[in-house]
Parts: structure tokens; sequence; C-alpha cells
């Protein structure tokens, strides 16, 4: 078990003393996101930042409740019951990279405090007191980095980002022009789902007659996909020369992207009296099935006007449990765009307001630019067209995390 802060003060207050004996005050060095690179720390000009008491009691009730689970693990009734593993495999691994931070936290304290320890008693003996004292200072940075990662890590999570999501892009304003951006958009999109291991299948498309699309909805599936993509949502612009341009002039165009995390049942309920459905044929290609029997299904949402057409299966039931998810989906975004518009104004956020209108990039072709406007940040065009979008989803993980760390130290200071 970890000593008390009292040791670790101690520690700083000697280790501050050697280095800068005329110091009458410290200076406290603001906490990095996890996300950013470290950087190299002085003793002139850092304090070890240590965790509070309140949050080591946080946090060794965290790794209690890990601990629990663990040993659940080996529960013959937990065991013979897969839903019931499957849960508490998803309970133990949320806590668990805390927990892992933390045990590494408090081994370096240790560490300290035995540092400390030894040049209290090492007396007049130099080369013991400047051992003593090269180890403090390695150790603190290294306590520094992993507090404002637990910060992190202890944030209030988003309960939707371990959510699969409906990624839908529509041409906006700009005509073919705007039909043949959606269609790079969705390039670009299906790359980096690719890159990131997930799986992308295509329910809903309508092409543009010049190639691209009016609108297109992808189902990804994989490993917290919407934490990422929710970042992408929002008005995209492209300024460049279409393909169908004959005197060259630059024109503007824009696409639409919502990004829709899957839902269910439990989720959103809605009354049948509220749905009108009819049923057509399908057509296209995909035998006589389609073009003979009604397969395709239009479904309509009376209380909010939202109409979904689904062609894409070859019998009626699975066309319409499709229509179904999609509308879900899309009422599910509605509740979510509300409630995160409301938060974000109550902490006064800068990152944006993360809904479908606002726009969020423009992509310039004569400059090969692309610029975020949320981050007031320039990336090369090129970047975004070989789908290495990581970067930018990174920056605005790391800005919204700082946000909600000033936020909370805020209301912290108003308590």
């Amino acid at each position: 078990m970890a000593r008390p802060f009292t040791s670790v003060a101690a520690a700083y207050l000697i280790w501050s003393t050697l280095c800068s004996p005329s110091a009458k005050a410290f200076h406290v060095s603001p906490i990095r996101p996890f996300l950013s690179s470290p950087t190299k720390t002085t003793c002139s000009t850092t304090q070890l930042m240590a965790l509070d008491e309140q949050m080591e009691a946080r946090l060794d009730g965290i790794r209690r409740s890990y601990q629990a689970l663990t040993e659940r693990l080996a529960d013959p009734d937990v065991i013979n019951d897969s839903n019931l593993l499957r849960k508490v495999m998803s309970d133990r691994s949320q806590s668990e990279e805390v927990v892992e931070t933390y045990d590494e936290y408090c081994r370096l304290k240790e560490e300290l405090e035995g540092a400390t320890e030894l040049f209290q008693e090492a007396g007049d003996d130099a080369d013991m007191r400047e051992m003593a004292r090269s180890e403090m200072k390695e150790i603190e940075p290294q306590m520094d980095e992993l507090e404002g990662k637990i910060k992190i890590l202890l944030l209030p999570k988003d309960p939707n980002d371990d959510r699969n999501v409906m990624l839908e892009v529509r041409a906006g304003t700009g005509g073919s022009e705007a039909n043949i951006f959606a269609g790079d958009l969705i390039d670009v999109y299906r790359k980096y789902i690719s890159s990131n291991g997930w799986q992308a299948t295509m329910i809903d498309s309508s092409p543009g007659d010049d190639g691209g699309y009016k609108s297109v909805t992808l189902d990804v599936k994989g490993d917290m996909v919407y934490s990422k993509l929710k970042w992408e949502a929002g008005v995209h612009r492209v300024q460049r020369v279409p393909a169908t341009e004959s005197q060259g002039r630059v024109h503007t165009s824009t696409a639409t992207v919502a990004i829709m995390p899957e839902c269910d049942e439990v989720d959103v309920q809605i009354d049948g009296k509220d749905i009108e459905m009819s049923t057509m044929r399908s057509g296209g290609a995909g035998g006589q099935n389609v073009n003979k029997v009604e397969t395709a299904v239009d479904l309509l949402h009376k209380p909010t006007g939202i109409r979904i057409k689904c062609t894409q299966e070859r019998s009626q039931l699975k066309n319409k449990e499709l229509a179904m998810k999609m509308l879900m989906a899309k009422l599910y975004d509605i509740e979510n765009e509300k409630r995160d518009m409301e938060e974000r104004a109550r902490r006064g956020s800068q990152v944006g307001t993360g809904g479908r209108s606002e726009k969020i990039r423009t992509y310039n072709w004569k400059d090969s630019r692309c610029s975020d406007h949320r981050l007031g940040q320039n990336f090369p065009l090129s970047q975004f067209l070989n789908a290495d979008i990581g970067p930018m989803i990174d920056a605005m993980i790391a800005k919204d995390q700082e946000e909600k760390l000033r936020s909370l130290s805020e209301e912290s200071g108003s308590s």
C-alpha cells in the first residue's frame, strides 16, 4: 500500500531546495493529455503533482472492484452463463487500463519514497546524496505523466463510444460535383475503416448521375468505432475545379456526414401507429424475384417526417428489418445530438457543436490543403485523401479532453 502523501511532498521539498536554494515559490506545470508526446521537465520549473487523498481513495475502490471481477471469472456460475461471462469481462475491461496505470503510479511512488529516505539518511555522503537525488529526478516526470493519464482515464466517457455506427454521407450544394465529392469521402472512409480492422457493409445508396452518390449509408462494425468516427460528423466543403467544368472555374460544393451509433429497442421505442409502410418492386439487378415480387420497403415515420426506402435485401422481411434499424439509428442520433449540444453549451465548449449542420472542414485542391475549422489547423490534402485521418481525430480527442479537464477544474474551484 502506498504511503501517505506527506512523504511525497517532503521528497519534493528536499529535491527542490537542492536544485534551487533561492526559490521561494513553486510552479505547477499543466496536466498533459496522454495522447500528446511527453516533454522534458526540470527540477527548477516543475512540481510533483501527486494525486490527492480523495483521488487515491477513488482509485483504490476501482482497483478493489477490478479484483472482484477478476475473481468472478473463475466462478463456475459465471463460466457456464455466456451472457453473464461477457458482461463480467466487459465490466472488467473498462477499468483494466485505469488499474494498471494506477499500479504503476503506486510502484513509482514507493520508489520515490525510498529515494527520499536514502537521501535523508545519507548525511554528509555526497555520492549517496547525489545518487538519491538522481533517482528522484528520474521518477518525478514519470509520475507526472502517469497522473495526467489517470486524470484522462477518469474523465466521464461517452456511453456510445464502444458502439458500432451507421455512417451516412449525403451530397449537399453543388449538383453533380457534390455527388462526386460524396463518393470521394466514402472512398476515404472505407480505407480508414479497413486500416482500423473494422468491417463496413453498404446498406443503402443512391448513385449520382455523373458518378459518386446522392446519398450512401455504411454499417460499420468494430472496436470503439463511434469513439473515433463521431469526430467526422458535420458539413465537409470542397473547393476545386470539377471534371465537368470546361472554363476551369473553381466551384464550392458540400457533403454532410452523419455518424449514428447503433441502437436497439431498449434505446429507442417506436409506436407502431407512427409508422406508415408500403412495399414496391425493387427493380435492377438481383434476379427475377426482386423484379416481380414487392421486396422493397418504403417507411415513413410520421412524427419526424423521416422517410427510408430499402431495396438492398432480396426479401421484404429483411428490408423491413433494415429500414427499422436505420430509423432507430436516426431517431437515436437526433436525441444524442440534442443532449450533446446541451452539454457543450453548459461547459462553453470550443470543440464544436458536433451537429451535422456544423462546417468542420474545407478541402482546397488548388492549395493542396485540408483545413479543420474546429482545430484551426491545416493538414496536407494528400494526407486526407490517403485516409490518414488518425492524427486529425487524435487532435480532436485531445482538445476535447483538455476542455473536460478545464471544466472539471473550474467546477472544483467554485465548489
